[in-house]
């Protein structure tokens, strides 16, 4: 598949022709990222949101530029984002008097914290499974079972950039579903 022709046709949100750019430009995003945060975990999580984002928005991208440089741009601006929010809590934290600073809190959860988290689990679980099968067991593997995207792919028999473009599917569609609410 050419590159203009999977732009084209993910556009008209052909599956495959996501699934192809995400797998051409992937590796590129990532190092982009690696070579910024100096970290895998943040380097993948930006390179996911940057697709995720790239592909909620793929009618605006303009053909007279390169795909590759939109995805970079996209990625470079969801990192200052990051950076920013990160930067304003720690000022906040900062800017507290000193004394509060430094004391300790206790963090253990109280009986009402675990009653409440219980419930919240519970929905959770309910509106996880008005789901798609499919999607259903993605966010089992990952959320519940702690499976890394290398161990559900193998488990799944799927490329690891299938697995985590179906990840970004489940959660928007859960997301949508607990909005609904």
């Amino acid at each position: 598949m050419e590159i203009d022709n999977a732009i084209k046709r993910a556009k008209k949100n052909d599956q495959k022709a996501f699934n192809y750019l995400l797998d051409i430009y992937w590796d590129s995003v990532y190092g982009f990222q690696l070579k910024r945060t100096q970290n895998e975990n943040d380097a993948e999580d930006i390179t996911i949101q940057t697709f995720s984002k790239a592909f909620d928005k793929i009618e605006t991208f303009d053909e007279r530029y390169k795909f590759k440089t939109w995805l970079i741009s996209i990625s470079k601006n969801i990192h200052i984002d990051l950076l920013r929010k990160e930067k304003n809590s720690i000022s906040q934290v900062l800017s507290n008097d000193n004394q509060e600073v430094f004391q300790v809190i206790d963090e253990s959860p109280s009986p009402e914290d675990k009653l409440i988290t219980e419930q919240h689990l519970a929905k959770l679980l309910r509106d996880i499974k008005k789901l798609k099968p499919h999607y259903q067991e993605i966010i089992n593997l990952r959320y519940f079972q702690e499976l890394s995207y290398k161990e559900i792919s193998k488990k799944l028999d799927q490329p690891m950039n299938n697995i985590k473009v179906k990840l970004l599917r489940a959660k928007k569609l859960l997301a949508e579903i607990i909005r609904e609410k």
